[in-house]
């Protein structure tokens, strides 16, 4: 196994543990109601702030699971799933655009082999293709969304692909998210979009199967 696979996943779920250890030990002190509170105060500023960060830290390759599991606690199940899936989709398409148009050269670096790979894929599949590695997540995601900028991929298709392909991803983060926050708040519902989001990470984690048995009867 690929310790430089493995790594950014061990340390994003050290960061998830760490923040929930953290909200167990200061449960007492925490006052959700305040912060609901402070946040309607600041109208579609907040979810309009937040689509700058996600979009920002997207492009920043900060991983964008803890972006959704955020939204779903803030924002709820609902609206929390749209606004980390038009986030995640406006970063993912400002580093297209930075790699087609302003840093080809420095993507190619960074991709290396895995870039020809896209390449060839995208020449031969076209926007298929761009929704395989949206499924399976083949190659790391902020990466991906560099590298498919100097695929010739139009970028219309680019888009639309990935908000629909990323959208499994983040109703499942967000619910999860969600689930924390109800938890947090002794809500029973928690335990519903719990068990709702694990339901759909194992539907998105058995998603490579199927869709390599799907590209080799193909094939």
């Amino acid at each position: 196994m690929n310790v430089r696979h493995v790594l950014p996943r061990i340390v994003l779920l050290s960061g998830v543990v760490a923040i929930i250890i953290w909200v167990t030990l200061n449960r007492d002190q925490l006052n959700l109601a305040a912060f609901d509170a402070w946040l309607s105060g600041l109208d579609f500023w907040a979810p309009l702030a937040y689509l700058g960060l996600y979009a920002v830290g997207t492009i920043a390759f900060l991983p964008g699971a803890l972006f959704a599991l955020a939204g779903g606690a803030l924002f709820g199940p609902v609206w929390g799933a749209l606004l980390n899936l038009v986030g995640a989709t406006i970063g993912a398409s400002l580093a297209f655009l930075i790699a087609r148009y302003l840093a080809g050269e420095w993507v190619a670096t960074r991709t290396g082999g895995r870039l020809k790979r896209l390449i060839d894929g995208v020449e031969a599949e076209g926007w298929r293709f761009v929704a395989f590695v949206r499924l399976v997540p083949l190659f790391p995601f902020n990466l991906t969304n560099y590298a498919l900028g100097l695929t010739r991929i139009s970028f219309q298709s680019y888009v639309a692909t990935s908000f629909i392909c990323m959208a499994p991803g983040a109703i499942a983060y967000t619910w999860l998210g969600h689930a924390g926050r109800e938890a947090l708040a002794g809500d029973a519902s928690a335990i519903r979009y719990g068990l709702l989001a694990l339901g759909l990470l194992a539907a998105i984690a058995f998603l490579p199967r199927l869709v390599r048995r799907m590209r080799g009867e193909k094939h």
